[in-house]
C-alpha cells in the first residue's frame, strides 16, 4: 500500500484545497484501492469505477451500459430486489449506479458502523448481480415513455443527444448514453448479461472510500470481498480522438406549433488531459460559464432574446464536445443565433481583457473549495483522477496555475480549444414551418421530424443545397 501524506511544509494553494491524505494499492487481479481515511464525521463515502462505459454499447444497442448500471441495484447476491433496496434504506445509507460515456459509476454512502453490509452490497452488485428480466423490462418501458415524454415537455433535455450523435456519427461519443426509443425496445436480457460478461471485471475496476475507517482493516476487508473476481471478458478497446469539423451545418428537429427553439452550436473540443486547464476554465466562466458571462450578456442582458445561456466543455478520455446552448422565441430564432455566433467570434478575435480575467479567477477560487467539503466529494475526485489518468497536481496544484492565468495563456486557450464560428454544427429543436428558411442562412439545413425514434443523424447527402 502506497500511502500519500500531507506535508505541512508545502503551501497550500490559494483555492485553499489539497488532497487528503491517501493510500493507493493494486490487487493481484488487477482491482485499484484507494483509501482516504477521514474521522470528522462516522461515514464512509465509495466510488465504484468500472472503466469502459457506454462507449462500449453495440450499435443498435445503445443504452444497455445504463440499464447494466442501473440493474446493479435491483438486487444482487441472494437479496430480491425489495430486499437489496430494503438493505439500503434500512441502514440509512445511499447506493446507486449510473453509466457515463468513459465508465460506469457505483456511489453511496453508509454509516461506518455498517462497514460489512456496505462492503457486502457492493460486492455482490459488481460480481453477482441478478439481471432479472422483470426488472429490465421495468427499466427500459420507464426510459422509453421518459423520452416520449420529454419531447412532449422537454425537450431541450434531448437536444445534446441529437447533437453529440450528429457531431460524432461514427464514433462512440455519439452513442447516447440512455439510449432512444429504438435501441431500448430492441435491449433483450442476453444483451445485458453479454455487456456484462465482455466489459464487468476486476482488471477493469477502481475502488475508492472515504470517511471513518482504519485503512489496514479495509484494505483487508475489500480484498477479502474482491480478490477472487476474473478478468473482464474482453481487454477494453483503445479510443480514438475525434475530428473536428469544417464548415456549418444546420440540423432542424422539427416540432410542429412549439412556441420556442431551442438550439446547440458545437464542435470537438478537448480531452480531460488538456494541459492548459486552468486557463480553459477562466475563459469559458467568462464566456459562457458564469451569469457575467459573455453569452448572457449578449444573448439576456442586452438583448433580451433568452433567459439564459450557457458554454461548455465536456472532457472525457479523448476529445468530447464544445457547446452553446440555449433558446428563444420562435421569432427571434434566428437573431439568437447570430448573436451566440457573433459572441464566439469575438471571443475568437479579440479573447478576454485582464478585468474580466481578474474577476472570473475571484469566481473560480470562491467556488473550487465547495466542491470538495465532503467524503463523497473526495471519492468522487480521487476516481476521477484514476479514471482518466490524472496526477494529484490536477487538484492540488489548480489555485496556482489558475493565479498565473494572464491574456497570454487565455490567447492560447481560445486559440486552440475553441472552434470558429464558422466551423460548427448547429442543431435545433423548433416549428421548422416558421424558422426553416430563416436559418438556412447559417448553411445547410436537414431536418428529422421529433417524433422519429431515435436520435440518429440524417445521411450527408441530405445537406446538399
Amino acid at each position: 500500500m502506497t500511502a500519500t501524506p500531507a506535508l505541512d511544509s508545502e503551501p497550500v494553494s490559494s483555492a485553499g484545497v489539497r488532497i487528503p491524505p491517501h493510500q493507493r494499492c493494486t490487487l493481484a487481479n488487477g482491482v485499484r484501492l484507494i483509501l482516504i481515511p477521514r474521522h470528522d464525521v462516522p461515514m464512509i463515502a465509495f466510488e465504484a469505477v468500472v472503466r469502459g462505459g457506454a462507449r462500449l454499447d453495440a450499435d443498435g444497442r445503445e443504452g444497455v451500459a445504463s440499464l447494466a448500471a442501473e440493474l446493479l441495484t435491483q438486487g444482487a447476491g441472494s437479496r430480491q430486489p425489495y430486499a437489496f433496496a430494503d438493505a439500503v434504506e434500512g441502514a440509512g445509507g445511499s447506493f446507486d449506479a449510473d453509466a457515463q460515456s468513459d465508465a460506469i459509476l457505483v456511489h453511496g454512502q453508509f454509516l461506518a458502523r455498517d462497514r460489512e453490509l456496505l462492503l457486502g452490497l457492493l460486492a455482490d452488485a459488481l460480481q453477482r448481480p441478478r439481471f432479472e428480466p422483470a426488472e429490465l423490462e421495468k427499466l427500459r418501458s420507464r426510459r422509453i415513455e421518459f423520452i416520449k415524454a420529454a419531447k412532449d415537455s422537454e425537450p431541450q433535455s434531448l437536444i445534446g443527444s441529437y447533437g453529440r450523435a450528429l457531431l460524432f456519427a461514427g464514433h462512440p461519443y455519439g452513442k447516447p448514453i440512455g439510449g432512444s426509443e429504438t435501441s431500448l425496445a430492441a435491449i433483450s436480457c442476453s444483451n445485458v448479461l453479454q455487456f456484462y460478461h465482455d466489459h464487468f471485471g476486476a482488471d477493469r475496476l477502481t475502488l475508492v472510500f472515504a470517511g471513518d475507517f482504519d485503512p489496514a482493516a479495509l484494505k483487508g476487508a475489500a480484498t477479502a470481498a474482491f480478490a477472487s473476481w476474473r478478468a473482464a471478458g474482453v481487454p477494453l478497446a483503445a479510443l480514438a480522438a475525434p475530428a473536428r469539423v469544417r464548415g456549418r451545418r444546420v440540423l432542424l428537429i422539427d416540432a410542429p406549433g412549439s412556441a420556442q427553439t431551442y438550439f446547440w452550436i458545437a464542435n470537438v473540443g478537448v480531452a480531460r488531459s488538456f494541459a492548459q486547464r486552468a486557463a480553459l476554465e477562466l475563459t469559458n466562466t467568462a464566456f459562457g460559464g458564469s451569469f457575467g458571462s459573455m453569452l448572457m450578456q449578449a444573448l439576456r442582458i442586452q438583448s433580451g432574446l433568452s433567459y439564459s445561456a450557457h458554454a461548455g466543455f465536456h472532457r472525457g478520455a479523448v476529445a468530447g464536445e464544445f457547446a452553446i446552448s440555449s433558446f428563444t422565441q420562435t421569432a427571434s430564432t434566428p437573431k439568437a443565433i447570430e448573436a451566440a455566433l457573433q459572441t464566439l467570434s469575438a471571443l475568437k478575435q479579440r479573447g478576454v481583457g485582464d478585468a474580466i480575467i481578474a474577476s472570473a479567477k475571484s469566481y473560480i477560487l470562491g467556488q473550487y473549495a465547495l466542491g470538495f467539503e465532503t467524503g463523497a466529494d473526495w471519492a468522487a475526485a480521487l476516481a476521477d483522477l484514476d479514471l482518466y489518468g490524472l496526477p494529484d497536481s490536477y487538484i492540488d496544484d489548480f489555485g496556482r496555475e489558475l493565479e498565473r492565468v494572464d491574456a497570454v495563456a487565455v490567447r492560447q486557450v481560445v486559440d486552440s480549444a475553441y472552434p470558429d464560428a464558422q466551423d460548427v454544427d448547429i442543431v435545433l429543436i423548433g416549428d421548422a414551418a416558421r424558422i426553416r428558411g430563416e436559418v438556412s442562412k447559417f448553411g445547410p439545413v436537414a431536418e428529422k421530424p421529433l417524433e422519429a425514434t431515435d436520435f440518429a443523424p440524417p445521411p450527408r447527402s441530405a445537406w446538399a443545397r
